[in-house]
Order: structure tokens, then C-alpha cells, then sequence
């Protein structure tokens, strides 16, 4: 990424004027050396503002034209709106070349620069790549597979995506001139970010990152358990075929990377984390899950945190719109019993008893210390008190999801 940015050509986030000036210098070079000639670029104020010869330019920049220089072929040409002169001299090798043949080369390198400035570059062609794969806009794997080869894109990995709001830094205006300077700001912003980012996992072929718009950066960071060993935690590790696994490393890697943007930035940072879903259509699932816990989290708890749907308590419940996600939150939240039969029946019983300690202990046939000590086995191993209100809405939601999984006829 940043050998990318060194080679980018500077007019793509400057002003009207950098471009025409940048443009011309890229005219006289080119026609300098086709033609083996000194080639001048003078603006519609007839001052020099590039040259061939780089020492010329940079003593007679914003200057009227040399007088040794008057009697050159002149050839005008527009960009931009703006128009200007090229200025062709003899050739320096000694070989005759015609003023018609001169003005067609002039003429052709024009409209080759021209032509190359509205074409979009390669750090916005990857952005949008990006955008349109996250979006589910194309379900060709064969295409999608090519373009990112073309744009020297890795896509074989497993990959999540963090979803980056950066809004307050990347969009956040400044002066009386923001609308006029809007867009070479946002880029510059935006990179400044990306370079944050690169620098802070050390390894960047492991991720991808593009600004995706609206002050937003998604990165498809490889998930694989070779590309988080940083921040693992065998301890707490899921099963390996599970949508969820490696959430744990995800949100650790996210927390430290929030602490090093907000640093940088000075502003309120957000991250999103999505699912790893299998295949290259699953980025785009990956990324709605990132943006509802993203969406969702900024809604209830506010900036400067990491958000993950397993983390988000019931708003993930009441918030997420997708049936099929519910049910896999539930099966994941509900997961470390999967083999505990005995406190799945006493889920049952305490919440069909309204959460009372002595009903649901007199119709379980134990004592309540042993109720008691089942109910702290179940925070334990899910995280989750059933004896608080919040948690065990979620744990009862979370069953009766599991529930309807269960049902053939749902």
C-alpha cells in the first residue's frame, strides 16, 4: 500500500491547478522524448510552468518565456478547462523532423495524458472492487477471482471483515474552503488511515484494506489461526468449523488497532467485526455482519469500542433483521451446553418458574444451593447469568431460537 501511494500521480487528490500544471510537465516530458527536442509548457498567461529540462523549469517557473526560446514550434492544447502552449525546439540528436509531424506527436501526447487522467487509477479501481465484492454486487467467482488478480489481490485466504468507521477524522471538515478542497482531504485522510493500519499489523499481505466510502475503511483480514496467533487465546477458542471462530483474537487485534487510530487521529474511532463465512461470497455476509454490530453498537454504547454481534446482548436480538444470523447467534451463545442436558432442563424449569429459585428447585427435586451452583456452572461456561435480567432475556431468546432450528416444520 504505501509503495502504491509513492507512485500515484499527484493531481488525482490536488487542486484544478496542481492537475493542469502536472499535466503540462507530463506533456513536455513525453513529447521530449519522442521527439529527442527541449520541450516548454507555457500557460494562457504565456509563463512557463514546466520543461523537459527540469533545472530550466525550475528557474524560469511562473516567468515569461526566454527570449532564445520565442521562435520554438508552438502548439496550444486545453485541459481542464484551462488552456496553454507546447513549446517544441530542434531535435538535440541532429535529425530533421517536420513542424507537421511535430504537431501530430504534440497533439497525440496530449490526448494520451488527457485520456490517462480520466481514467480511474488503481487505488480507486481496488476501492471499488472492494465496495462492490463487501456489497454482494457480483456472484461470478470466476470474475471475481480475475479482477483480483488484476489489482494483485489475494482472495484465497479465509478472510473477515473489520469494518472501520472513521467518520469523525475522514469527514470531519476544516476552513472556509472544505466544499472547494472536500475530496483531495477525504482521500488523503482515508490513506492516512489505511497507512495506520498497515503499519500497525506489520504484515500486510494478511489483509486487504480499501476506503469504501462515506468514512468508512473495510479490511479483509485473514482469520486463519496462523494469522492470529498474535492475539490468540487457545483457551477460549471455538470450534474451528464454526462461523464464530477466532472471534476472540478478531476483537483483541480490533482493540489494540482502535487504541493505535484513536492516537493517531485524535478522534472517535469505531470498529465493526464480522463472521468469517466460508467462500468469496461469504466477504459480503462478513460485512453485513460487521455493519449491523457496527450500526448497532454505535446506537446503544456509543464511539471509541469494538463491536461484534455475539457482544452485543439483546440489541442483537431485537436489532438484526436476519432470521438465518439470529439463529447462528443463538446456537453460538447457547453452544458451551451442547452437552449439558442437565442445565439445558434447568434453563427450562427456572425460566418456565420466573426465574424463582424455590419453585424451580421444588420442581428440579434439589436443593437450592445445588440450583444455585448449576446456575453459576451456566455463567461460567456461557458468560451469561440467568439470575440477571438482561442475560437471561438473551439466554431465553437464544432458546427459543435454538428451538425453532430444531422444529422441521420452521
Amino acid at each position: 500500500m504505501i509503495n502504491e501511494l509513492a507512485i500515484e500521480p499527484a493531481w488525482t487528490v490536488s487542486s484544478v491547478a496542481t492537475r493542469f500544471e502536472q499535466c503540462a510537465e507530463n506533456i513536455a516530458i513525453k513529447t521530449a522524448e519522442l521527439l529527442s527536442a527541449q520541450v516548454f509548457t507555457l500557460d494562457e498567461r504565456g509563463l512557463l510552468i514546466a520543461s523537459s529540462d527540469t533545472s530550466l523549469a525550475d528557474h524560469f517557473f511562473n516567468s515569461p518565456v526566454p527570449k532564445e526560446i520565442v521562435e520554438y514550434l508552438r502548439v496550444p492544447f486545453c485541459f481542464d478547462g484551462r488552456a496553454g502552449e507546447i513549446l517544441v525546439g530542434e531535435p538535440l540528436n541532429g535529425e530533421l523532423v517536420s513542424p507537421h509531424l511535430a504537431r501530430g506527436v504534440v497533439e497525440l501526447v496530449v490526448n494520451q495524458v488527457r485520456l490517462y487522467d480520466q481514467l480511474p487509477n488503481r487505488y480507486e479501481l481496488k476501492n471499488k472492487f472492494i465496495r462492490d465484492l463487501l456489497n454482494g454486487k457480483s456472484d461470478d467467482q470466476a470474475t471475481i477471482l480475475d479482477q483480483a488478480k488484476v489489482l494483485g489481490l489475494d482472495l484465497t485466504p479465509p478472510r473477515a471483515v473489520l469494518l472501520i468507521d472513521a467518520t469523525d477524522y475522514i469527514l470531519a471538515p476544516t476552513g472556509a474552503n472544505w466544499p472547494q478542497i472536500a475530496n483531495g482531504t477525504i482521500q488523503r485522510r482515508a490513506r492516512f488511515i489505511i497507512d495506520t493500519i498497515v503499519g500497525f499489523f506489520h504484515l500486510p499481505n494478511d489483509m486487504i484494506c480499501a476506503y469504501i466510502g462515506d468514512g468508512e475503511v473495510a479490511i479483509l483480514k485473514a482469520s486463519d489461526t496462523k494469522n492470529l496467533t498474535t492475539w490468540a487465546d487457545n483457551a477460549g477458542a471455538n470450534d474451528q468449523s464454526s462461523s464464530w471462530a477466532d472471534l476472540i483474537a478478531l476483537r483483541r487485534a480490533a482493540d489494540a488497532l482502535l487504541t493505535r487510530l484513536h492516537a493517531d487521529t485524535g478522534a472517535a474511532i469505531n470498529i465493526g467485526i464480522g463472521r468469517y463465512h466460508p467462500g468469496l461470497l461469504g466477504l459480503a455476509h462478513s460485512h453485513e455482519d460487521a455493519r449491523a454490530a457496527l450500526s448497532l453498537g454505535r446506537r446503544f454504547n456509543g464511539h471509541n469500542r469494538v463491536y461484534c454481534l455475539d457482544q452485543l446482548g439483546i440489541a442483537a436480538f431485537v436489532g438484526i433483521s436476519d432470521e438465518r444470523t439470529k439463529i447462528d447467534l443463538a446456537l453460538h451463545l447457547l453452544s458451551p451446553l451442547d452437552h449439558e442436558p442437565e442445565l439445558l432442563e434447568t434453563l427450562a424449569v427456572f425460566f418456565n418458574d420466573d426465574c424463582c429459585p424455590s419453585l424451580a428447585s421444588t420442581q428440579l427435586s434439589i436443593h437450592r444451593n445445588t440450583l444455585s451452583y448449576r446456575l453459576d456452572k451456566i455463567t461460567s461456561l456461557t458468560g451469561l447469568d440467568p439470575r440477571h435480567f438482561d442475560d437471561a432475556v438473551q439466554i431465553r431468546l437464544a432458546l427459543l431460537l435454538r428451538s425453532l432450528c430444531a422444529d422441521p416444520d420452521v
